[in-house]
């Protein structure tokens, strides 16, 4: 996901994308002692949700100070 993309979606846009990112993390860990085929989606998926939660915090605080 880049930045540009995300700030340009409202915040339940952005809610929706951080609960299925959450969600893949979720199934991706469960399936990780079966197989794992993609360590790196772990890092990625974690960085998203980071990037996300930051730019929902942002827009947020943006909401309150208007």
């Amino acid at each position: 996901m880049k930045k540009k993309s995300l700030i340009e979606l409202s915040v339940n846009e952005l809610g929706k994308k951080l609960r299925e990112t959450r969600a893949e993390l979720l199934n991706l860990r469960m399936n990780k002692s079966s197989t794992n085929d993609k360590p790196h989606l772990f890092r990625t998926l974690r960085k998203d949700i980071a990037r996300l939660e930051t730019i929902i915090n942002i827009k947020n605080k943006v909401e309150i100070t208007n």
